[in-house]
């Protein structure tokens, strides 16, 4: 892979597809949780106006977040970014949709070497890009000179609304 960093102050890294892989099976989820096909599965849950069966959904998402992180693995691409980005003493992050207790458990099982970690508990799921200028501003690198990586269209979409670079995986 051939990435010209001239540019490129900080890197904040997507997790599932991008870091680490997923088995997770969306069509499968959203069936189980009555979600249409073309909604996403956390406005569809935002928009459930019975607490218990939004507290229902909600677990049933963590339950399988929690076993696809048992077996999800470093990918190459993924880990070759990483430490290429250490190796040039580029800061780095990680900005996820998954639950923060899947998110640990990917980290701790594959020893990815990023602490700054912001999951859907931390702030508005992709593609609302507050997640990256907050890592942006924390790092007071301007949104420019960052790139997302990220693997669906969701990156992207957060990656341009945050005026970053972006490097679909």
């Amino acid at each position: 892979m051939d990435i010209d960093f001239t540019h490129i102050e900080g890197i904040i890294f997507d997790l599932d597809g991008t870091l680490v892989a997923s088995e997770l099976n969306f069509s499968a989820i959203k069936a189980h949780l009555g979600c249409p096909d073309t909604s996403d599965i956390l406005e569809y849950l935002s928009s459930l106006t019975d607490e218990q069966s939004q507290q229902q959904a909600h677990q049933y998402i963590l339950d399988q977040e929690l076993a696809d992180a048992q077996h999800a693995g470093w990918l190459d691409t993924g880990k070759w970014l990483v430490n290429t980005a250490l190796s040039r003493q580029l800061p780095i992050a990680i900005v996820t949709r998954n639950s923060i207790e899947a998110t640990r458990l990917k980290i701790a099982n594959n020893a990815i070497p990023i602490e700054l970690v912001l999951t859907r508990e931390d702030a508005p799921p992709k593609p609302d890009p507050t997640a990256l200028l907050s890592i942006a501003r924390h790092w007071d690198i301007p949104p420019k000179k960052c790139l997302y990586v990220g693997d669906f269209i969701y990156d992207e979409q957060a990656a341009n609304r945050a005026g970053m670079q972006f490097l679909m995986v």
